[in-house]
Order: C-alpha cells, then structure tokens, then sequence
C-alpha cells in the first residue's frame, strides 16, 4: 500500500483545513518545496498536492508550486484542485504532475472528465469521490450535491476508472480514524478498484487496517503536521514493507 502525504497550498503556502472549511486555515510552513524535500528524504515516493485556491476559484492557481517540487524532488505527484478545462489540465501535466485528481468537474462536467479518461487513460485521470454523509461534495467541499457516493464511483468504473480518492469529509483534519467502514462497503461493491483512501489518519496503525481491507494507497496530512506520525516511523513502516 502506498503511502501519500498530502501538501494543501493556499497563496503559495502549505496549510491544513479541517473538514474542508476554508475558515480554519492553519499554515504550517511557508515553504511547500522544504516540506516535499523533507518527506522525499524519508523514503516517500509519493506526494498528493492540492491547490485549494484552485478549488475555490475553478481553475489551477498555484502550478508554479507543482512545477517547483516536480523539478527539485523526484517525487510522484498527483495533483488536483481547480482544474475545470482542459487548458487547466495542460498546465497540470506540463507542470510536472504524474497524475491528476478531479473531483467537481466529474459531477458537474462529466463529459469533460471523461474526454480526460479517454485521451489521458485511467493510469493518470484519478477520480476525486469525497463525500459527506455518503453524498459526493463539490467545489473545494463547500456544496453537497445529491449523488450517493458508492453510484458515483461504480458509474465511472464501468467509464474506465481505476484510481478513486475517497475522503470522509466528516473525518477530515479530525484525527479521529479514518472511515474504514465506508472503503470496505466501496471494496465490497467496486472490489477491482484503486482505493486510496484519505482523511482522518492519526496513527501508524491505522495503516495496517486500510491495507488489509484492500486500500491500494492512504493520504495523510494533519497527522504529520501536528506529530502525530513522524516522518522517521513512516520510513520504517516503508522499508519493513518492502
């Protein structure tokens, strides 16, 4: 299973929400490149970035991060956040991005998403599921739509997706577990999925529950940032997995 720290960028920075809300910004570096160094260093292949900015103002904002990070680390990036055209898109790759996450635009704009799939292939269109309450949520979390979340996915399975980030708003930024419930119900309905599952990690631990029930891949952000799981413990778990 893979392990994806996450860096959340607004206004160039490295922040952390909690349940998505705008309004409980917490910057914790001012330096995203310092931060993706500090888990490459660790051993950490993989990297999730997420241009909030983008997200809240429908079209990528903060590529100049992506491309920095892309060409000082080696990292693999799957980048999302604002991207709403295929212009966006572009930016997106050219900027190093291995793989893209869209999430609004796959239920507002479906027929875009899935031009994306068809000409991209499912290797680097991730489909972005988050949802609250089993309902898939838009527009950086701010609006609720009314599409059941477990519909939602099957649909685009049978499209051709093979990579899903699901996050349980309602665990977000919480540090209270993650949703393990919800990705065995997704496993037991979609089970040839790519689950990468997010939100609400806060123990090393919890690492072995989403691998066993068959997660391909786990984000983590706020349990890094306020020490809950330390960079050193992930590069252990890393090398004891090899």
């Amino acid at each position: 299973m893979r392990i994806i720290p996450a860096i959340d960028i607004i206004e160039g920075k490295c922040v952390r929400l909690t349940k998505g809300d705008y309004a409980t910004k917490k910057i914790y570096n001012e330096d995203p490149l310092e931060v993706a160094k500090s888990f490459e260093s660790a051993g950490i292949e993989y990297l999730h970035l997420v241009d909030l900015d983008g997200a809240k103002s429908k079209h990528i904002v903060n590529y100049k991060v992506l491309e920095q990070i892309a060409t000082k680390t080696s990292l693999k990036i799957d980048f999302g956040g604002g991207l709403k055209s295929d212009e966006d898109l572009q930016i997106a790759f050219n900027s190093g991005a291995n793989q893209i996450t869209g999430g609004s635009i796959a239920v507002k704009n479906p027929s875009v998403f899935e031009a994306w799939l068809q000409n991209y292939g499912s290797q680097k269109v991730i489909l972005g599921a988050d949802a609250n309450n089993q309902k898939i949520a838009v527009s950086g979390w701010l609006e609720e739509s009314d599409l059941a979340l477990i519909p939602f996915i099957e649909n685009y399975q049978k499209k051709g997706i093979s990579y899903v980030i699901c996050t349980d708003i309602s665990k977000d930024g919480m540090l209270q577990g993650p949703a393990v419930e919800l990705y065995q119900q997704i496993l037991k309905e979609a089970p040839s999925i790519k689950l990468i599952a997010s939100g609400g990690i806060s123990h090393i631990d919890e690492f072995d529950q989403l691998k066993e029930i068959g997660c391909e891949g786990v984000i983590l952000g706020k349990a890094i940032y306020e020490n809950r799981i330390s960079l050193e413990a992930i590069e252990k778990y890393i090398l004891n997995a090899k």
